[in-house]
């Protein structure tokens, strides 16, 4: 099954390493740079169409999510910012009534992406706003550039977040943070983000590929197996009590002990060899 690439998504596959087959990376982009790479029906549409190949697709390791960058401007214009997402695209909520966007919202792009079992980070550069700022926090690692913006500007729409920021935000920068950002409407900046947890790493511009790709070929090199289980049993922390939570770490951790890769794993470290992994 090929990528399902698009006008507003596309697809490149990266190698985890250039000398071994461990699988690839896939660099995904919002492609809208006109529209700061506003999220719409065509855009969720390519999202959850990407998801479904990812999932399909065993040598894929790692998705890379990122927007795209502007486009050179016409003369005497000036060029427009750089944007990760910059929000949902707003005219398709023109006329809008609660029945419409329950449909709309329902199975949607971001859940998805949520969902996916693979390994996800988000290569943020620019702005990451409303339904941007929901699509980072959608996947389990964001990077930002210096110049990244993150905020949830709803409230000045008369709206609050709609693709899951009332809950995930406040899973990774606490209940006041998330408060303020959704009552204020303002941005922060990538240091500040970074400060209260939202973002995992800053780093400059012309830095921001190669520091992310240099983790997702750190974690392409892993078991893919062990990822699995592992992001699903740390997702179980954010569903559960932490008695459950344990209960449910301490079976995942055992059933580790029937898959190959353990034993890969531990042989390798006794033999101080490096792992192959079964990828199984």
């Amino acid at each position: 099954m090929s990528a399902p690439t698009s006008e507003v998504i596309t697809i490149e596959e990266h190698p985890i390493h250039a000398d071994q087959d461990l699988g690839s990376i896939a660099l995904v982009t919002i492609n809208r740079p006109n529209k700061l790479n506003a999220l719409n029906a065509e855009v969720m549409t390519g999202i959850k169409a990407m998801v479904k190949w990812v999932e399909s697709t065993p040598h894929v390791r790692v998705v890379v999510l990122t927007g795209a960058q502007p486009n050179a401007p016409p003369e005497g214009k000036r060029a427009k910012p750089n944007a990760f997402v910059a929000g949902a695209d707003i005219t398709e909520f023109v006329g809008k009534k609660s029945e419409d966007i329950r449909i709309m919202f329902a199975n949607n792009a971001v859940e998805a992406l949520w969902n996916l079992s693979k390994p996800t980070i988000a290569m943020v550069d620019g702005f990451a706003l409303g339904g941007g700022c929901e699509v980072a926090c959608s996947c389990d690692i964001r990077i930002a550039s210096t110049r990244s913006k993150f905020g949830t500007p709803e409230v000045n729409l008369g709206l609050i977040p709609g693709y899951g920021a009332t809950q995930r935000l406040a899973n990774l920068v606490g209940y006041g943070k998330t408060m303020e950002m959704i009552f204020t409407g303002e941005m922060i900046g990538a240091e500040e983000a970074h400060r209260v947890g939202l973002v995992n790493q800053v780093c400059e511009p012309s830095e921001l590929l190669e520091s992310t790709m240099a983790m997702a070929r750190l974690i392409g090199s892993k078991s893919s197996n062990t990822l699995r289980v592992g992001k699903a049993t740390v997702r179980a922390a954010l569903d559960v009590g932490l008695t459950e939570g344990v209960a449910i770490e301490a079976e995942a951790f055992a059933s580790l002990f029937d898959s190959k890769d353990k034993e890969v794993g531990v042989q390798a470290f006794i033999n101080r060899a490096t792992p192959e992994w079964q990828h199984e």
